[in-house]
């Protein structure tokens, strides 16, 4: 399975990334390129240890049993996915080549990951692995979004 611990896959979702641009349009769902950006830093800032949020309560019933269905294989993310209000941007404009840099940077620093235990909001407790598979999942569902 693919991971964002592979310096490869990095590099492939860095050159994908690079292509978006203001003009960038989704193919599905509501976020507009600043606010797909924006989310994607927030979450990469999740899972690289640097924010943290609390459990959900639905996520301490279905969180477990979600993980393993999305971890179970290559299969790409649906559209459309549900996601916490905390990564919900609702500033519509910003600078979208400095956040599209700033999410550049910080796949970059999956290269030097090194948090023992990861907690999800979600999904509880991460293997490594787990966060990998994951990390790279998202990623590529909102490059698809965006057609990069």
């Amino acid at each position: 399975m693919k991971t964002i611990f592979d310096k490869e896959t990095r590099d492939e979702l860095i050159t994908r990334i690079q292509t978006l641009n203001q003009n960038s349009v989704p193919q599905w769902g509501k976020m507009n390129i600043y606010q797909m950006l924006k989310h994607c830093t927030l979450c990469e800032e999740m899972y690289l240890g640097k924010t943290v949020y609390p459990r959900q309560f639905i996520g301490r019933i279905f969180g477990k049993i979600a993980l393993k269905n999305l971890t179970k294989d290559d299969a790409p993310m649906g559209k459309n996915a549900p996601t916490n209000r905390s990564f919900k941007v609702q500033q519509i404009a910003g600078n979208v080549l400095d956040e599209r840099d700033k999410w550049i940077t910080l796949i970059g620093e999956y290269g030097n990951y090194n948090q023992p235990e990861f907690v999800h909001w979600f999904f509880g407790k991460m293997t490594k692995e787990q966060v990998g598979c994951l990390a790279y999942k998202h990623t590529d569902h909102h490059l698809r979004q965006f057609n990069s």
